[in-house]
């Protein structure tokens, strides 16, 4: 009778090329559901955890084989890493490797608001030729703005990249710190990089300095006109407050990716502004991005079966505890 492999439990399907690298060393397993009930029961008997969604803090008193829970792209909010750590669990992620394309995200949603276009679209489908046209007096470039960046990790950084030398933006950042900045970024106060950017681009991790960091008052400080854009998480707003400002038109415009519920429910306020650009949190998702985060994602899960620790562990505290579980 054969050894069992270990198991590997995903809360979603891995790109197939991630996949085929666990051929041979584990079972992988996807998950039936993402209700808190199945995630812990499933996970039971399960030794990684590759994580697309959010777990229960009791999955990991419940799981006593699990040795880690490994995040399939790099925020970890949806991993309650206080609990793993008490379990004893590694916690792990694979930073930057969908910066790329939220990037391009962002640019792409700065375009669209510059340009007027979803206005342009839909007057051109329902109201003809000439309606479409009369947005462009109105519409702008994005050389010669100001983007302010708030959040200068591997995202922002690509952001500053793609901002500064392709399009001959100038560039504001802003970090608790404000340093290792790259040579074409500002450092600024979070305050002065509101009061002067025509574009605002939230890129920073969720966390109790972050959650409500924009409210009114932040606002406030914003340009009239100028646009707001979310790709780090949705708490990071407050959501009423974005809404307000929209309302009075001192915001120009918005591109949300990230919501404080999510899936959005179909009757929330954003849904009513022309000019806001909504998608469902899917800045960092393409086919590329998928296949990186995937093969990160299993390659920590690969190290971790081999008796190694992830390259990018999180929580360092918890390896005695962990060393000891499975001496």
């Amino acid at each position: 009778m054969g050894i069992a492999m270990p198991i590997v439990y995903s809360t979603h399907p891995l790109h197939p090329n991630a996949a085929a690298l666990l051929a041979g060393h584990a079972d992988l397993v996807i998950a039936s559901n993402l209700s808190d009930e199945t995630l812990t029961r499933e996970a039971k008997p399960v030794d990684i955890v590759i994580v697309r969604a959010n777990l229960p803090e009791a999955l990991f008193a419940n799981a006593t084989k699990l040795k880690a829970a490994i995040r399939h792209g790099a925020g970890l909010d949806m991993i309650p890493v206080e609990a793993a750590t008490a379990a004893g669990v590694l916690v792990a992620n694979v930073p930057g490797v969908n910066a790329r394309s939220v990037a391009e995200h962002v640019i792409f949603v700065a375009l669209a608001l510059a340009r007027r276009f979803r206005a342009i679209d839909q007057d051109l489908r329902h109201k003809g030729w000439l309606a479409g046209r009369a947005h462009s007096l109105s519409a702008r470039e994005l050389h010669g703005a100001t983007m302010g960046i708030i959040g200068m990790g591997h995202l922002g950084k690509a952001i500053a990249q793609i901002a500064g030398s392709g399009f001959g933006m100038k560039v504001l950042g802003s970090t608790r710190r404000n340093a290792g900045f790259p040579e074409n970024v500002e450092p600024a106060s979070r305050d002065e990089l509101l009061r002067r950017s025509d574009y605002v681009v939230l890129a920073c991790p969720l966390s109790p300095e972050t959650r409500g960091m924009i409210s009114a008052r932040e606002l406030a400080l914003m340009r009239k006109g100028s646009f707001l854009i979310n790709v780090a998480r949705g708490a990071v707003t407050v959501e009423d407050d974005v809404v307000a400002a929209l309302k009075s038109g001192h915001l120009g415009g918005a591109a949300i990716d990230v919501f404080a519920e999510q899936p959005l429910p179909p009757d929330h306020p954003f849904f009513s502004f022309a000019n806001v650009i909504l998608t469902p949190h899917l800045a960092g998702i393409t086919e590329e991005s998928m296949e990186r985060m995937g093969i990160g994602a299993v390659g920590e899960t690969l190290r971790v079966l081999k008796g190694d620790l992830p390259l990018n562990l999180v929580n360092p505290s918890v390896v005695v505890q962990y060393r000891r579980r499975f001496a």
